[in-house]
Formats: C-alpha cells, structure tokens, sequence
C-alpha cells in the first residue's frame, strides 16, 4: 500500500510527464517524501514516443554492412545525449503579473498549478536549462499548494539548498534536477508567507560545485494561486 508521502511524490512525477503534453512555451522536469531524504525518487520523465512497428523482414532489403554500423553508431550517440528539461505546458489558463496559471488532465486525475520562472539569476555563465517555481493541485490525491521547483541544471545530491522569502528561509530537499520543501508541514506557512512577499530566493549548489542563486517575483502569485485552486475545484 502506498503512503500519502509517496503518492504525492510519484504525482509529481506525473505532473512533469502531463504537462509537456500541452502548447506552454518551449523547453520542466520535476519524488518521493520520506523521513530518509536519500530514497526520495527522481521525478518521471516525459514518455517517449512508442516507436512504429518494424515491417516484415522478409519484405526488406537487408542494410549493407558498412551502412548497418553507421546507423548502430549514430543510434548510439543519440541514446548517449542526456534529456532536456521538458516545457511547461497543460493548457494554459490566464496569467496575473509574473505568474501563469495551467491545468493539465489524465482521465479523471487533474492537476493544477500555478507557475513563475526567475527573473534574475545568477551566476550568468553556467550553462542550464530553464528554471521554474511552481506551486501544485492534486484533488485526486488530497494534494494542495505543494511547492516545487526545477532547477534546469543537476543539484549536488543533499548538497546546500534553501529558499527564502520574506524574513523566512526553507530548507529544501534537492533531486536530480528538482527540490521540494524537506519539511511538507512547511508548505502551508511558506505559501502564506510568499502571499505577503513581494521576491523569493533561492539557492542551491549543483552537482559540480557551482553555486547559484535564482530570484523570482511574486506579484501576481496570490491571484495565480488562488484561480489555480478553484481550476482543480471544479
């Protein structure tokens, strides 16, 4: 039997995988709570498409040597580039300010979330995808305000990582290229705390030693927010 922790970590893996789905702007990745930080799981990434179906053998003509092992090789490199960081995208639903709103569906399983990227960061020489804050709706699990955010780049595992916001800091529970609040209990007080700020910061170190600061606005995440809530309400 799954835990509540546990579903509301692989959720967030399926939020990763859903909202690729939709027509946001190009280029998310984003898990598992438990009281050992360490078997905390990566979040899914987006399904590759199913490849076609082979065709008949017999009714092929057989690839020459030489041609066979430069597609083996070029296969080989391919399957060798690591995966880029997915795109927000569900279906986008209105903006407030520096935050949109998006609602992405499975079936019956909604998820809702409203989303910001930094508008500064630094340093501006490390090579990364982008980053995103975003705060989750699961009804389907008894999921709300779940804060999460990716990093566009590999955090050190349990390397250095916090958020603050307003006079308030958070530590912050980093995953491949995803961090969570280490603390879900924490989630409700940094959500009514981001509500009363105007930035948020957040730090991290990645899994080569650099440390990198990223700063998001908050104007407009209360409205966001709230049309979020009332989009997996309904």
């Amino acid at each position: 039997m799954f835990t509540a922790s546990l579903q509301r970590g692989i959720a967030a893996g399926i939020l990763s995988a859903l909202v690729v789905l939709g027509t946001g702007p190009a280029a998310l990745a984003q898990a598992q709570r438990s009281t050992q930080p360490s078997t905390r799981s990566a979040p899914a990434k987006p399904a590759a498409k199913p490849a076609a179906a082979a065709k008949p053998a017999a009714k092929t003509t057989p690839a020459k040597p030489a041609a066979a092992a430069a597609a083996g090789a070029a296969a080989a490199a391919t399957a060798a580039k690591p995966a880029r960081a997915a795109s927000p995208g569900g279906s986008l639903v209105t903006s407030y300010g520096d935050w949109e709103v998006y609602m992405a569906q499975s079936g019956r399983s909604k998820i809702c979330y409203a989303l910001s990227r930094p508008k500064d960061w630094t340093p501006k020489t490390v090579s990364r995808d982008p980053a995103y804050l975003f705060v989750s709706f699961r009804p389907a699990e008894n999921v709300k305000n779940e804060v999460a955010f990716e990093f566009g780049f590999t955090a050190k595992e349990n390397g250095p990582a916090e958020v603050s916001v307003g006079n308030t800091s958070y530590a912050l529970l980093a995953k491949a290229t995803n961090a969570w609040l280490k603390n879900p209990a924490e989630e409700g007080q940094a959500i009514a705390t981001m509500a009363k700020s105007g930035t948020m910061t957040v730090k991290s170190q990645s899994a080569r030693g650099s440390n990198l600061t990223d700063r998001y606005s908050l104007n407009g995440f209360t409205k966001a927010l709230e049309h979020a809530r009332k989009e997996c309400a309904s």
